[in-house]
């Protein structure tokens, strides 16, 4: 029951990482809250921790995109 909602969580931190990178990608935004300077110089574990999330968001969005432009589901219009 505990792994099942540890692994419930997880999944949607990924996602909710990848929606901010995908954001991020289409329209150049980033929250506030997650700049480095709300962190202060006294705390770069917080920031890097934060760095590490946001690329795990990037690295889904980049895996994701690969996967769907090889396959024959879908198609780029541009």
């Amino acid at each position: 029951m505990v792994l099942g909602r540890l692994t419930h969580y997880a999944f949607d931190a990924v996602l909710i990482s990848a929606f901010l990178a995908g954001v991020r990608r289409s329209t150049g935004l980033t929250p506030t809250s997650l700049k480095s300077s709300t962190f202060g110089e006294n705390n770069k574990e917080a920031q890097t921790w934060v760095d590490r999330y946001l690329g795990v968001g990037e690295w889904v969005m980049d895996q994701s995109i690969a996967v769907m432009g090889s396959s024959g589901f879908f198609e780029r219009k541009r």
